[in-house]
């Protein structure tokens, strides 16, 4: 029994011992008082043994509990020394196991980073790629792998190697399969497309943008042009040997970037009221240079003509005019030389404008499209500096605007000016050689009136 608990039994007693005596009544006489005490006394005495046996019984009961309290004890000690050395031994058991384990597992972790690796760069390709268009359930197999926190099995790394081979495969063939295309109204319909490896792809010789994220295709809303389109239609027509075709190696960007380049009347308007005055003059130039070329040519062939026949001169071409002007009146052969040389001058000079007409304005033209040119292209660098002050930076797509005008302007302006150049020349060369055939000619009639002067002197 515990101190704690006699010390309970102790005060219990008192407190027993107390409240008797003051419950008792008060004696009358000393004999009363005697048998008062006495009564007291044995029933303390009687109080004592109760509490006495009590007390043993629960000293009888504790020492029983503390026997079976330390017989347990005891077996949990040796339970307990036993689990610490088992405890022990596996500890030493797992960790052995352990080394074995990452001896073990050490190629397969290598690999399953590899695999990942190699997968998340191969699950970008097959996403842009065209030929998923074709085989569109890979895509999610490979993002899948690529995103596995597990080592994949081996039914996985097959069909990974698998998809691997094929695209390498498919890379390198040309093939003609049904898929769902989008027309640029926005309505899809089927249509055979033939696929170029993973570069191109075409359908009715139209270019093809594979859109990655609903895995089908789109006609490009601007194709890049006839020299392209034409190779399309023949590579879609053919069935076997070699057809010249378009590849784009970027697998579509560069294909884009291509269509929307300019063509020649997106060009023109780049080079707005500057451009269009600089195409008017050089329309206006080409159209007179055609008209005095036909013209010079007509002459030139009729004077030709003239020539094998001098003696009948005919008024249609300027020899024959000149020619007409004394054959068949006697009294202008009799005038003297000078005057006859006069006569023979005027009548070619009456040729001259018409054998020189309109390469004042050509040259002109000549000198005025390169200078309309620097004015279209100073306006351009108005408009690029312009851009830049307003928006403070130097984004190029801000100054093209500007620098495409001033650009176009500049082109257009030697555009007109070097043809106009030649054909002023040409025109210029083909004038002096008419005009050399009538120099001749009338040297000849005056040199012929010089010597006719002579024989009658």
């Amino acid at each position: 029994m515990s101190r704690s608990t006699l010390i309970a039994i102790l005060f219990s007693l008192i407190a027993t011992t107390t409240a008797s005596i003051a419950s008792a009544a008060e004696p009358a006489s000393l004999d009363d008082l005697l048998e008062q005490t006495k009564t007291v006394q044995q029933r303390e005495d009687q109080v004592n043994a109760e509490r006495e046996a009590t007390f043993k019984a629960q000293h009888d009961k504790q020492a029983a509990l503390m026997a079976t309290a330390q017989a347990e004890l005891s077996t949990q000690k040796k339970r307990g020394a036993d689990l610490s050395s088992s405890f022990d031994a596996n500890e030493k058991k797992i960790g052995e196991l352990q080394a074995q384990l990452e001896a073990r597992s050490g190629n397969l972790g290598e690999m399953f980073g590899i695999v990942r690796q190699v997968s998340n760069d191969f699950s970008s390709v097959v996403r842009n790629s065209i030929i998923s268009a074709q085989f569109p359930d890979r895509e999610e197999f490979i993002t899948k792998l690529a995103q596995s926190k597990e080592l994949p099995s081996t039914q996985d790394l097959q069909r990974f190697w698998f998809e691997l081979q094929r695209e390498m495969t498919e890379s390198g063939k040309v093939v003609r399969f049904k898929s769902k295309v989008i027309a640029p109204s926005g309505a899809p319909s089927d249509a055979p497309v033939v696929r170029v490896g993973p570069f191109s792809a075409t359908t009715g010789g139209k270019y093809l943008n594979y859109l990655a994220n609903e895995k089908q295709f789109a006609i490009m809303a601007r194709q890049p042009g006839s020299a392209f389109e034409s190779p399309a239609e023949k590579l879609e027509a053919a069935h076997s040997g070699y057809v010249k075709s378009v590849l784009d190696p970027t697998r579509g960007p560069m294909l884009t970037i291509y269509s929307l380049r300019p063509n020649l009347l997106e060009r023109i308007e780049k080079g707005h009221a500057v451009g269009y005055i600089i195409l008017a003059v050089g329309f206006i130039g080409a159209a007179l240079a055609i008209y005095q070329v036909i013209y010079l040519t007509l002459v030139r062939i009729k004077v030709r003509s003239q020539l094998e026949n001098l003696e009948q001169p005919n008024p249609d071409n300027p020899l024959g005019r000149v020619l007409g002007t004394f054959r068949g009146d006697e009294t202008r052969l009799k005038e003297d030389a000078e005057i006859v040389e006069l006569r023979i001058s005027e009548a070619v000079l009456k040729e001259v404008p018409n054998l020189e007409r309109f390469q004042a304005f050509l040259r002109l033209a000549v000198s005025a499209g390169p200078l309309l040119g620097l004015i279209g292209t100073v306006v351009g660098m108005i408009i690029t500096f312009q851009s830049i002050t307003e928006s403070g930076s130097s984004d190029p797509k801000l100054m093209a605007a500007g620098i495409s005008q001033a650009m176009i302007a500049t082109v257009l302006g030697l555009g007109i000016a070097i043809p106009l150049l030649f054909a002023n020349a040409w025109l210029t060369s083909m004038s002096r050689s008419v005009m050399q055939i009538l120099d001749e000619q009338s040297t000849g009639i005056l040199a012929g009136r010089m010597e006719e002067g002579a024989h009658h002197a």
